[in-house]
């Protein structure tokens, strides 16, 4: 079955009205720099004040990039294959090939010449965080640099379980998987590094992402069965997420508003299980084309399942009242709306 998907010509559009990230363009706090260069390249310049370096260009930082690019920032980062690397270079956007488990050092010579830095590799398992291995080459090279913002995007995973409570960001985290606990020991790492580097340090612990392409609508019209593990989530009572418009929306509110050493969750208004969110995917699906699909029933974790995995709502309120973040989708149902809007007949 064919699947629509955003072609990489034609940028997904964020706003219909007023244009994309109005206020990127025009922010102007970073210091100004004598060096030259081309933007295609992602190379910093003089008349580019703002110089974006992401580090790791998967669906958030791939999307992010995007949006900047249109807003005249010069934009770069990391992939892990060439064939990322070539569709990368069709946008414009030219990317540095990086292996977590033997990262190039020298990366960092060109790291240091961009005013914001955002991170977005994940930890591995039996390292953590791939560039704070040697954190103080990286303090080294970066404090004789550009860098005046910084951001690790993280995880709400590094709650743990309460038991179906609300949660905020002064709620102590009480990581239950390893990978949730390395999230938390990179996120110390990075608030610590931009501390010592005396820029303004973020970190935004994202829920369940979701957006074109990667959506229960998504999964559902490729025809790929859930597997068991996505079978069992779906029967938690408690799911946080977030579009990833509106995480692009808490980046700029981030980057016009800068803090020392502040953590946001950014999550919607809505926690709702899994198996509702796909039921409703379900719904638009037929309502759009008039077309029913097959899914297995659900399963149900067991306590210890599901304590391990976490039940907890996560609030957002300080996102709102900090940075001033209104969402675009308070819900998952008006972001799958938005996503099955846009989408060809599949069928």
């Amino acid at each position: 079955m064919e699947v629509f998907q955003l072609s990489p010509e034609i940028p997904f559009r964020f706003h219909p009205t007023p244009p994309k990230f109005p206020h990127l363009s025009r922010i102007n706090f970073c210091r100004p720099l004598s060096a030259t260069s081309d933007s295609r390249s992602g190379t910093p310049d003089s008349e580019s004040r703002n110089r974006m370096f992401v580090l790791g260009m998967g669906f958030v930082g791939g999307f992010f990039a995007e949006k900047l690019k249109e807003a005249d920032w010069v934009v770069s980062g990391t992939c892990r294959s060439d064939s990322k690397k070539k569709e990368w270079e069709k946008k414009g956007i030219d990317l540095h090939l990086f292996s977590a488990d033997s990262p190039e050092w020298s990366l960092l010579e060109t790291v240091k010449d961009y005013t914001h830095l955002l991170v977005s590799i994940p930890p591995l398992a039996d390292i953590g965080d791939p560039m704070l291995r040697d954190v103080e080459l990286v303090r080294e090279k970066l404090s004789s640099g550009n860098l005046q913002w910084l951001c690790y995007l993280s995880s709400t995973s590094v709650y743990g379980d309460y038991g179906g409570a609300w949660v905020t960001e002064d709620h102590p985290p009480n990581p239950k998987t390893q990978s949730a606990k390395l999230r938390l020991a990179a996120e110390k790492g990075w608030l610590s590094l931009g501390s010592d580097l005396g820029v303004s340090t973020h970190v935004l612990r994202l829920g369940g992402i979701y957006g074109p392409g990667r959506s229960a609508i998504d999964t559902l019209l490729k025809r790929e069965n859930l597997s068991e593990s996505q079978l069992r989530r779906a029967s938690r009572r408690f799911t946080s997420r977030v579009h990833v418009e509106d995480i692009c929306l808490a980046l700029q509110a981030a980057i016009e508003k800068p803090s020392s050493r502040e953590i946001y969750n950014i999550v919607d208004d809505d926690p709702a299980p899994r198996e509702e969110v796909f039921q409703y995917a379900l719904e638009l699906i037929e309502k759009r084309w008039k077309r029913k699909i097959e899914t297995k029933p659900f399963l149900y974790e067991s306590r210890e399942q599901s304590s391990l995995r976490g039940e907890k709502r996560v609030s957002n309120e300080h996102m709102k009242d900090k940075l001033g973040v209104k969402l675009l989708h308070p819900s998952y149902k008006s972001g799958l709306q938005s996503i099955v809007e846009k989408m060809d007949n599949p069928f």
